[in-house]
């Protein structure tokens, strides 16, 4: 009988967050969920420690602590602030972190969890964006597993586990075009929040359906994969696929392509990395060849999605520029989510604070979170 794992979930309000539990409640067989956490969903983190019977709840927001221990019985503990979920990601008992909290906020406790050797199921796009060199130092000395979560890196994480250590000539990483992708930039120009947050494929967060409707979201995994995989950015290429069938493939040498094709369903990589190496059986929709009218690649249109660019420029310039980009990049979409901007000021703002922010070529921790601090400052004076 295959021994339960127990999980530390960060992030279980969110759209990833409650998909795990889904793929949880599918196989209590095999999962436990030591600790939940959010940041501000109080009513909802609730529900899901009585209905989990969850022992350890951390409410990242200090405010919202006593509606949460008011609501929950004496037998589940309660904890207020992010360090706590950072202890609690260390417990001898958690086995998988599963790494699903949006922002640069994710950061700490996932370092947190890689100190204690901990295997980490990554869905946190911001940590390696951020901080990649440090990050993968880190897993690599403390010995702890980093299983991509997001659906391309997942996918070529699975491409390559054929590969027989075989070099890879280029990764193409899919992208679905996002709600814009057959608007004129003239129109896009005039695009309102809730004509961006209506993604075609996929059901996500706002701020991840906005970084998908200016493509900053494949930017993002863009930086993801060159840190993950540990290939040249020059090797990482970007196809629009909009039937969002195949998650990415992978290019060797000698031409051969290795693809994974599947339903767009979240739930299948997060359970790949709870289970890895096994594949669990999960509810849903199956891919249906017969089905299928075609499937049609292109490439990304630069010009209609400059934050494409701007990922592709952070990475050359390297250091602690893609930290700036990604610190500007949650100003700007939160204050278009505000209807305080236009969609094309989010590029004008990440670029101008790439631009203007000091430059650290080899940046420590502190030189990341100094770092992050100054955009978002920065950004925020632009505002």
């Amino acid at each position: 009988m295959t021994e339960k794992k127990h999980i530390a979930l960060l992030g279980s309000t969110g759209s990833i967050g409650t998909q795990t539990l889904d793929v949880v409640r599918q196989h209590p067989e095999r999962f436990d969920v030591f600790m939940i956490s959010a940041n501000n969903s109080a009513r909802l983190l609730v529900e899901q420690a009585l209905a989990f019977q969850v022992p350890h709840v951390v409410i990242c927001n200090p405010e919202k602590y006593r509606e949460v221990r008011e609501a929950l019985p004496a037998s589940i503990q309660v904890h207020a602030g992010i360090e706590e979920a950072c202890a609690l990601v260390q417990a001898p008992e958690v086995d998988v972190v599963v790494a699903a909290m949006v922002g640069f906020s994710g950061l700490r406790p996932t370092l947190s969890a890689i100190e204690a050797g901990k295997t980490i199921a990554l869905a946190n796009k911001e940590t390696l964006v951020a901080a990649g060199s440090l990050v993968m130092e880190r897993a690599r000395v403390c010995k702890a597993p980093i299983l991509p979560v997001d659906s391309e890196h997942s996918a070529i994480f699975q491409c390559l586990s054929g590969a027989q250590g075989n070099p890879v000539h280029l990764i193409h990483l899919t992208a679905s075009g996002g709600p814009f992708r057959t608007w004129p930039r003239e129109q896009i120009a005039q695009a309102r929040k809730e004509q961006a947050l209506k993604h075609p494929n996929w059901d996500m967060g706002a701020k991840i359906t906005i970084d998908s409707a200016t493509m900053m979201n494949k930017g993002f995994e863009m930086v993801e994969a060159k840190w993950l995989f540990d290939v040249e950015p020059s090797r990482i290429h970007v196809v629009v696929h909009p039937e969002s069938v195949i998650h990415s493939m992978v290019e060797f040498a000698d031409g051969a392509v290795i693809a994974q094709l599947g339903c767009p369903d979240m739930r299948l990589p997060i359970a790949l990395a709870m289970a890895y190496p096994e594949r669990l059986p999960l509810e849903g929709k199956r891919l249906d060849f017969s089905q299928l009218q075609g499937l049609t690649f292109f490439e990304p249109d630069r010009g209609k999605f400059p934050c494409l660019q701007l990922a592709s420029d952070a990475m050359e310039r390297g250091g602690n520029i893609p930290c700036a980009m990604n610190a500007a990049n949650e100003a700007a979409v939160a204050a278009y989510l505000k209807d305080r901007i236009g969609f094309y000021d989010i590029p004008e703002i990440i670029s101008r604070v790439m631009d203007g922010v000091k430059f650290a070529d080899e940046p420590s921790l502190d030189d990341i979170f100094a770092t992050h601090e100054e955009a978002f400052r920065m950004a925020g004076s632009i505002l």
